[in-house]
């Protein structure tokens, strides 16, 4: 992978950016925790983007926000423990956030459930690259809104926000992709699932960034539970990002 000074500097600024305008936003019940992995999971976040932002991606792919054994634990976008650990190699203890859900604790990568999501779209990569460095040489994985919602121990998915409450939250993250995919010249953005898409056709109407989308590799999708991969694979070549 050739290596672009100043795309990884960019995008940690901007994640850096990000996190202190949305540390001052407040959330109304049913939610009574958030959590915000660029703070107490930094540690993780920036070695991946020092890692494999390094580059132009010609491909981004866009999810929602945090899964709670995912990228709330490991700090990386659909951060399966194992895939983030063995595939892209990255080890980082998180700290303690500043408000622990007890229903939902930070366990880093000692956690023992598995985020089959970020299980399903790694494993897709891993598939199909012989290794992390040959994926990111051309491609790139990100969150649209790094914050994790819960009512106790139920998540919360962004979409389920109150209007206005969504309304400053969108703002600032509309804001941070449109950063984020001018930094990687991308010329695709694959939103893995429609909230994902919903959220890059308006905040990037006004570029020329292709947008598709892939099914959501969720556990809840009955559709992807009858073989993802596979689906996934199909859309993609139907939109001619893959051969």
């Amino acid at each position: 992978m050739e290596r672009h000074a100043g795309i990884a500097e960019k995008l940690i600024a901007a994640a850096r950016q990000l996190s202190t305008r949305l540390a001052t936003l407040r959330f109304a019940p049913p939610v009574t925790h958030v959590y915000d992995p660029l703070t107490y999971a930094w540690e993780a976040h920036e070695s991946y983007l020092r890692r494999y932002a390094a580059a132009p991606a010609r491909v981004v792919f866009l999810g929602m926000n945090p899964g709670p054994f995912g990228m709330v634990q490991s700090g990386v976008p659909f951060g399966e423990i194992a895939a983030v650990r063995d595939w892209l190699r990255i080890d980082c203890a998180p700290q303690r956030p500043a408000l622990e859900n007890p229903w939902r604790p930070i366990e880093g990568f000692a956690c023992r459930r598995s985020e089959v999501s970020g299980r399903r779209l790694w494993g897709l990569f891993r598939e199909r690259f012989a290794n992390a460095e040959s994926f990111f040489a051309d491609h790139f994985v990100a969150n649209y809104c790094p914050l994790a919602f819960f009512e106790r121990a139920r998540n919360l998915t962004p979409d389920k926000l109150p209007a206005a409450e969504a309304a400053v939250l969108q703002a600032a993250c509309d804001a941070h992709l449109r950063t984020l995919v001018m930094a990687l010249q991308a010329e695709w953005l694959i939103a893995v699932g429609s909230f994902a898409e919903a959220r890059a056709t308006q905040a990037l109407a006004d570029t020329d960034v292709r947008i598709g989308r892939i099914l959501h590799p969720s556990p809840a999708s009955p559709a992807a539970n009858r073989g993802w991969a596979e689906a996934a694979t199909r859309q993609l070549r139907a939109l001619a990002v893959w051969d």
